[in-house]
């Protein structure tokens, strides 16, 4: 029978480096060496593994969400910290590239940002 004891999930970057020193000094999240990558501590408790992969294509989907209760502040402070938010088009971004599902009620507020190896991030604000 199946009994995983334990899960985590992974994603690849072209540069574990690049990677970690994003991930640490630009995001602030702990990273320790773990089976030749990184193993992030995410808030919450959760882990995720950063591995370096040959050929690395960055994911076309979001492969980490950040939850914060102040999608401004946080797009302000990632800014200031030197991210660049994307912009994707029918998605009604604002001047900050927050689209805004609250007001429209619609989901969440969402940002979209990338890592060094173009691998799609994004911080958003649930609804209440």
């Amino acid at each position: 029978m199946f009994q995983p004891v334990a899960t985590f999930s992974g994603f690849s970057v072209d540069d574990i480096d690049a990677a970690k020193d994003f991930y640490t000094n630009v995001l602030g999240l702990e990273a320790e060496d773990s089976m030749g990558g990184i193993r992030l501590s995410l808030p919450g408790g959760q882990t995720v593994f950063v591995y370096a992969k040959d050929g690395h294509q960055p994911a076309t989907y979001t492969t980490l969400n950040f939850v914060v209760t102040d999608i401004d502040g946080a797009v302000e402070a990632l800014q200031g910290n030197g991210v660049t938010f994307e912009r994707y088009d029918g998605m009604a971004q604002d001047e900050k590239g927050i689209m805004r599902g609250i007001a429209a009620q619609r989901g969440p507020d969402i940002a979209w940002f990338t890592d060094p190896a173009g691998n799609i991030l994004a911080v958003l604000q649930q609804p209440e």
